[in-house]
């Protein structure tokens, strides 16, 4: 087999974190950008009604991407212990274990995102005009779970190898196709909303077979057989342990936001087309924790497997390093140019004059925050505590969020300033909580 890869368990730390790190940036960054380019032909071509109703979809759409980006994650954690050891076989049963556990978890996926999504919107109390169309756009992505799900298990194997090249330039194609589309069947097509979910499923489809197909072309599964995707037991819990709790943990963050949604529908069409405006942006402020986080749970997971406890310890004192660096370089660029990025979605006045309060407020201070708290998170999913993170994550987003974005919001009275900056304060004791794991936890003596 023939893999970009890289070993982390020797080698310059900074030097492979920055460059591991980089590529899954720009990973996000377009899977980001092909998402406001979805929000920006809306926003043209349909109007504040489009826009809150791919707003509320996405939402839901993103608890839904929860599960396989968690069971992946499982994938990551174990292919890459397995490369830390220099476990040939175990490396290739874990290969088939992730295609077979993750087609299988997009089945029920797909139908709870059928099935449900109508009586969630009204839950959400969406504006009433946007609610057929967000409810035609959840239709269709649910249709292509698997793609999304097929897509994310190629990148998490070729992350758990110390590849972060390749994910980057099958995102890119995804790119270009979601843009292309996007203008002929939003623009040109006049298929609204429709438009841009069809637009956003073919990229992820682009994504899941233009992996397969490398992966095919490399020979990467020569000698694969119909026992090769019957999970190993073992190597199946071991997938599962960090997967199912990484997955609620991330399906737990996106309820939240969810119900927060729900919060700023109250506020009226305005209000919920600029949240949707500023939840995508102020993503962007968070990209480089994710690159970081990522880059961290494949490089302190391979040298956990190696048993390379102090060189695993590095790399998170670095990964906080790196990731606070980078999201102090995005808040300050979403800062100053705030009121024209907002404008670029919407020129109505009241989306402009909300939009730029919720990046004022929710994309501050409460990014480096979130910097510790996710990379510390993806640390302690790597290092054999994916409960704390777990953990963790419910008490930013359910106990703390919610309770302060209501408490501020509605019980206080400061209406959607308050709902920000409730979002904003939730932050901070969960960044503590990873401080205090990486400072006191029991990681050290778990390696393996």
């Amino acid at each position: 087999m023939q893999h970009s890869e890289q070993n982390f368990t020797t080698g310059k730390i900074p030097v492979q974190l920055f460059h591991f790190s980089v590529p899954l940036f720009f990973a996000n960054v377009l899977q980001a950008a092909y998402h406001l380019v979805d929000m920006m032909v809306i926003g043209y071509f349909v109007g504040s009604s489009g826009l809150a109703a791919v707003g509320n979809a996405s939402m839901l759409c993103f608890i839904i991407n929860s599960v396989g980006i968690g069971i992946t994650l499982g994938g990551t954690v174990e292919v890459a212990r397995a490369r830390g050891r220099g476990d040939v076989a175990a490396e290739r049963n874990a290969v088939g274990a992730l295609f077979t556990v993750t087609a299988a978890a997009a089945l029920p996926v797909t139908a709870s995102g059928l099935w449900f999504s109508r009586a969630v919107f009204l839950r959400m109390d969406i504006p009433p005009e946007a609610l057929p169309a967000a409810c035609e756009y959840m239709y269709i992505l649910s249709c292509g779970t698997l793609c999304s799900f097929g897509g994310n298990a190629v990148c998490a194997l070729l992350r758990g190898l110390g590849d972060s090249r390749r994910p980057l330039l099958f995102i890119a194609v995804a790119a270009v196709v979601n843009v292309v589309l996007d203008l002929l069947l939003v623009g040109a097509g006049k298929m609204g909303v429709a438009g841009a979910a069809w637009a956003t499923v073919a990229a992820q489809a682009a994504v899941m077979l233009t992996g397969i197909s490398w992966l095919w072309r490399r020979g990467f599964f020569r000698g694969f057989d119909r026992r090769s995707l019957l999970p190993v037991r073992k190597i199946f819990l071991g997938i599962l342990k960090p997967g199912i709790p990484s997955s609620l943990q991330m399906i737990v963050v996106n309820v939240a936001f969810l119900l927060v949604t729900g919060m700023f529908n109250r506020f009226g069409m305005a209000e919920s087309a600029a949240a949707a405006v500023g939840l995508k942006v102020s993503t962007l402020a968070g990209m480089p924790s994710w690159a970081v986080g990522q880059a961290v749970t494949a490089m302190a997971a391979q040298n956990m497997g190696a048993g390379k406890i102090a060189r695993t310890a590095r790399i998170w004192r670095n990964g906080i390093g790196l990731g606070v660096l980078f999201t102090g370089v995005a808040v300050l660029l979403i800062q100053l140019t705030a009121r024209r990025i907002i404008g670029c979605f919407d020129t109505s006045p009241e989306v402009v004059e909300s939009g730029v309060l919720y990046l004022r407020i929710f994309c501050s201070f409460s990014g480096f925050a979130y910097a510790v708290m996710y990379i510390s998170d993806s640390f302690a999913t790597a290092t054999g505590a994916p409960l704390l993170a777990l953990c963790n994550a419910l008490l930013e987003a359910v106990v703390l969020r919610l309770l302060l974005c209501g408490l501020l919001g509605f019980v206080c009275g400061y209406g959607f300033a308050g709902v920000c900056w409730g979002m904003a304060l939730s932050t901070l004791p969960p960044a503590l909580i990873g401080l205090a794991y990486y400072r006191f936890g029991t990681w050290r003596r778990s390696g393996r």
